[in-house]
């Protein structure tokens, strides 16, 4: 009886031993597909990986370009408010000095301490009048009162043409005559 079950064991073991080996065989024949769908799909969160991390970056040039150009706005809109005239040239002069704190709000640091964006342009308009509008027009030479062009009777010259009505080329004469007569005046 004891060789029966030695008989056994062994078979057993033999049974155990080709199915093990059945299955490392079929493990060897499917691992190669196992360990290429693993790179494809390691390759493919990489990408995806990198294209959120485009992504954020891109997302954080829009912001930084939208605040860029909200802050333009905002210090091109007071510096017209102010009435300055030349507002490219005080914006290009003040625009580096002004900033956005924390919580949006634009400011200007004045030494140690920090100045609202209104008091900051309203002194710096005060220190540069030239950028303000010219209070008096004009210069030497110029005459006593601004020039009126009158149009009154202003006569299109495409209308001319021949077989025109007494009174039609009338009104052309008058106007040729009242334009020449301008002319000769220096108005």
């Amino acid at each position: 009886m004891e060789e029966t079950k030695t008989d056994g064991t062994e078979l057993r073991s033999l049974i155990r031993g080709v199915i093990e080996e059945f299955v490392h065989g079929e493990q060897v024949k499917v691992e190669p597909a196992y360990k290429a769908e693993l790179l494809d799909e390691r390759k493919r969160r990489e990408d995806l990986e990198k294209r959120v991390s485009d992504l954020v970056q891109e997302n954080i040039r829009s912001r930084q370009l939208a605040d860029e150009a909200e802050r333009s706005s905002s210090i091109r809109a007071e510096l017209q408010r102010l009435g300055v005239a030349k507002v490219d040239l005080a914006y290009r002069a003040v625009k580096d000095d002004i900033q956005r704190r924390e919580d949006g709000q634009l400011i200007a640091r004045s030494g140690p301490g920090e100045v609202s964006l209104r008091e900051h342009l309203a002194q710096f308009v005060q220190e540069n009048p030239e950028l303000l509008p010219a209070r008096i027009t004009g210069g030497s030479g110029m005459g006593s009162g601004p020039k009126v062009a009158s149009t009154a009777g202003a006569f299109d010259l495409d209308r001319i043409r021949p077989g025109m009505s007494p009174e039609e080329l009338d009104k052309v004469r008058q106007e040729v005559s009242r334009v020449a007569h301008q002319a000769l005046r220096g108005m």
